[in-house]
Parts: C-alpha cells; sequence; structure tokens
C-alpha cells in the first residue's frame, strides 16, 4: 500500500473513532437532559397539586368563615325571635306556649338554629330537648334563704353558708362559713351574683363536678364524651338548678301598683269590691282578716274562702311585698321536682304530686289555687312566699350552623320582660364547650350537607 491510501485508511479511521466518540457524548448528554426534563415536569406536577391543594382548603376555609358568620347571623335572630316571643304572650307574666313558637332545626336562611331546652320530668329518653326555659324554675342564689340553698343536690353546708356570705353586704371572709376558720378561707363580694357562673369563686374556688356535675355541656343530657369519661347518667351540677335573674314587677303594664295582701289596706278591699261586688268583696275581706296575718298571695287565697274561679280572676294584681320587684319567687308551673324540694316545707311526695297534677291540666295555669290542697294549710303558709305563677324572663339557649352545617356556634341569652319591654340581660358563649345537639342533630345534618 502506497503513502496516499495509507493516509486515507488511517484518516478514516480516526473520523470513525472521532464520530463513535461524538455520538458516545451526544447519548450521555441526551439522558443528562431527559432527567432534568422529568424533574422539571415532577416538580411542575407537585407545584400544581400543591397549589390546588391550597386552593381547596382556602375554598373551604372561606366556605367554613361563611358559614359561621350566618350562624352567628342565626344566632342573632334566635336572641331577638324569643325577645318578639316574650312580647307577644298572652298575658303578661305567662311562658310563651311551645306549640306556638318554633324551636328545633328552625330554618334562618341557609342557616339552622335550635333552641336548647330541659327534658320534661317523665323524659328519660336521654334526646336532647328543645325550647325556651323559665329562669323562674330555678332556686335563685341572691335571695334564697340558707334552709333553701343547703336543699340543692350537691351542696355543702359551708358553701351555702359562703354564698349567702358572698351576696350579703358588710359581711367578711370572717363569717363566710365554717371554711373560714381554715387557711382556705375566701373573700367575699359583699354584693349580689351577677351571674350564676361567679359561684366557681365562692368557698376558694368552688369544685368543677358540683357545679356542673357529669353535664359538661351543659345540654341536659348525657353525651358520648361524657360517658367516655365513665359517667353512666346524667346527674346536673348546682347550674342546672339556680339563677340570678327571676324577678316578676309589682306594676302592672298600665303603670296599678299590685296590691299587697300582706297588708290590711284599703286597696285590697277595693280590689275585692270592685271584682266581685261590695257583698261577696266585703266577705272574702272579713274571712281574711278572721284568719289573722298571711305572708303570702297562696295563704291569702286559702284563708279568705276565695274560690279558684276568683283567685284567678285577681291573681294578676296581688303581691306579697311593697317594692318595685318580688324577687326570687319559683314558678310551681314550671319548677322542677328537685328544685319545688327545695322550697319549706315542700317535701318529695309534695313535689312528684304537683308534677303529676300540672301534667293532668291544660296549660297555661295562671295562679296557684291548683297547688293549695296538695299542700295543705301548713306548709302553704311555709312555701307561700317563694311561690308564683307567673315568669318574666327565659333563657334562650341558641345553638346554630350555617350552610351544609358548617361554622357551629352557640351562645345562652337570658332575656327579661319585667321592665315592660323585652330585653337581653345576659349572654355567655358555650360555642367552646362542643358539639350540644346530640347525635340525631349530627346524623340529619350530615346526610343533607353538600360537600364542595
Amino acid at each position: 500500500m502506497d503513502h496516499a491510501a495509507l493516509y486515507i485508511a488511517n484518516t478514516r479511521a480516526e473520523r470513525a473513532v472521532i464520530m463513535n466518540g461524538i455520538l458516545q457524548m451526544q447519548g450521555r448528554d441526551g439522558g443528562s437532559v431527559l432527567i432534568v426534563v422529568l424533574i422539571i415536569c415532577l416538580g411542575l406536577v407537585s407545584l400544581t397539586l400543591v397549589l390546588g391543594h391550597s386552593m381547596i382548603m382556602a375554598y373551604r376555609g372561606s366556605d367554613n368563615e361563611l358559614a359561621g358568620r350566618q350562624a352567628d347571623m342565626a344566632t342573632e335572630g334566635a336572641a331577638q325571635y324569643a325577645e318578639a316571643l316574650m312580647a307577644n304572650v298572652d298575658e303578661p307574666g305567662a311562658m310563651p306556649d311551645p306549640e306556638n313558637y318554633q324551636y328545633e332545626a328552625v330554618p334562618l336562611g341557609d342557616a339552622t338554629f335550635w333552641f336548647i331546652g330541659e327534658p320534661q320530668p317523665s323524659d328519660t329518653s336521654n334526646d336532647v330537648a328543645f325550647g325556651l326555659v323559665d329562669e323562674a324554675s330555678k332556686v335563685n342564689i341572691n335571695t334564697a334563704p340558707l334552709t333553701m340553698l343547703e336543699n340543692l343536690p350537691g351542696m355543702t353546708e359551708d358553701l351555702a353558708e359562703a354564698i349567702v356570705a358572698w351576696r350579703t353586704s358588710g359581711t367578711s371572709s370572717a363569717t363566710s362559713g365554717s371554711s373560714a376558720s381554715t387557711d382556705t378561707a375566701t373573700d367575699v363580694k359583699n354584693a349580689p351574683f351577677e351571674s350564676v357562673e361567679e359561684l366557681a369563686q365562692v368557698n376558694g374556688g368552688t369544685d368543677i363536678d358540683t357545679l356542673y356535675g357529669t353535664d359538661a355541656n351543659l345540654n341536659h343530657v348525657l353525651d358520648a364524651s361524657e360517658s367516655a369519661n365513665g359517667a353512666t347518667a346524667n346527674q346536673p351540677g348546682l347550674i342546672e338548678y339556680v339563677t340570678v335573674f327571676s324577678r316578676q314587677p309589682n306594676t302592672l303594664s298600665d303603670g296599678t301598683k299590685r296590691v299587697n295582701v300582706t297588708q290590711t289596706s284599703g286597696a285590697l278591699t277595693a280590689l275585692l269590691n270592685t271584682a266581685f261586688g261590695t257583698s261577696r268583696g266585703g266577705q272574702i275581706a272579713a274571712s281574711a282578716r278572721r284568719a289573722g296575718p298571711v305572708r303570702s298571695v297562696l295563704e291569702f287565697y286559702m284563708k279568705s274562702g276565695m274560690t279558684a274561679t276568683e283567685l284567678a280572676e285577681i291573681s294578676g294584681t296581688l303581691t306579697m311585698n311593697n317594692g318595685a320587684y318580688a324577687t326570687g319567687l319559683i314558678n310551681v308551673n314550671t319548677a322542677s321536682e328537685t328544685v319545688l324540694e327545695c322550697v319549706p316545707g315542700i317535701t318529695q311526695a309534695m313535689a312528684d304530686q304537683i308534677i303529676s297534677a300540672r301534667t293532668a291540666q291544660d296549660p297555661p295555669l295562671t295562679d296557684l289555687s291548683w297547688v293549695a290542697p296538695i299542700l295543705g294549710p301548713a306548709v302553704a303558709a311555709q312555701a307561700g312566699p317563694y311561690l308564683t305563677a307567673e315568669t318574666y324572663q327565659v333563657s334562650a339557649d341558641v345553638a346554630a350552623v350555617g350552610a351544609h352545617g358548617r361554622g357551629y356556634r352557640r351562645t345562652l341569652f337570658v332575656i327579661d320582660s319585667s321592665t315592660g319591654t323585652p330585653q337581653i340581660v345576659y349572654r355567655r358563649n358555650l360555642s367552646y364547650m362542643g358539639w350540644a345537639l346530640g347525635s340525631a342533630a349530627r346524623q340529619t345534618l350530615a346526610q343533607g350537607a353538600a360537600t364542595p
């Protein structure tokens, strides 16, 4: 082979080697590029998923916020509804008739609200009850005597004495019960209780189990969460049975003062004569005078020889004192057996009879005449100063949700109509206590909810 041929052969071999090297380099670079592209794609997909998830969360958060605002508005609307109900009762001092208003799963726009109520004595279902609650069905811790406080479930002698000392002007920790002799003696307020939650500060701090019992969320039934804590039955605490708001005015809506039956006065005689005529009015007044002093409307009724029909006619114009208000009276038409047993003279058997008797009658019960045969003269004299058939305050325990059953809210309102115009005198946020509507309402809402 000559030199030219050899050169050409070498050149081709070198070219082949070079081309092969180039192709190998291109293969390696192409794989790197592919890997980079795949990584970029994966990053973009991940970013898209993250952004999409964030958008969904933002949407749901916005939806939940809207539902919460709807529930807030429904809560305020429910409170106004309760005020309207109190303003339109059939007669002053009557409870709104449950047959005439809505109280369970009431729609309001896209929201829904409930009035959480108290179960009837005969209700053993452990289901949440609904409706407005009469504050006069409870013991008023600002006015109840020591003996009445001591009859409350879970009450101790020390705590009862501390409650009286707390509310009484001029007392000190040295007189606030037997606990004052120990290192845990408590200061006292020397002023009335402003709310029942204030009991937590009395006697060095009232035990939470004494205040709430097993009913940690105050919905009057035993919930699953409470059962999980070891409770086997609902055992309410003191807060179930006490109030600071019960009072009734001694002035009628037209400005006329009620007549005090504990005083022999011309006003009482004039009232009797106007209502029943001079002959019958004089007969009733004479019978009451011969029977001696009376301390209550119930005792006056029994000693005067009035008929139940006659008492019903004038009951709303009678009172037992000359103050602007009669405070702390217990409504026998709504009080539980437990509360009735706290009233001086009323035994458990009598409380049972009262519950049975009022259940058998058609509401509304507007006076105390039906209680007289159950109590008898002696017990009526003891219990009468603490009893009434009227109420001017209700509590509206409002639970509400917005659209899709979300945004749960719960607020307790106390509405007072004793000044003539119903108004909210107390409100407390109870949302932090958790779900209080029971499992049935939760299931109903879940079935009707639309997932966005």
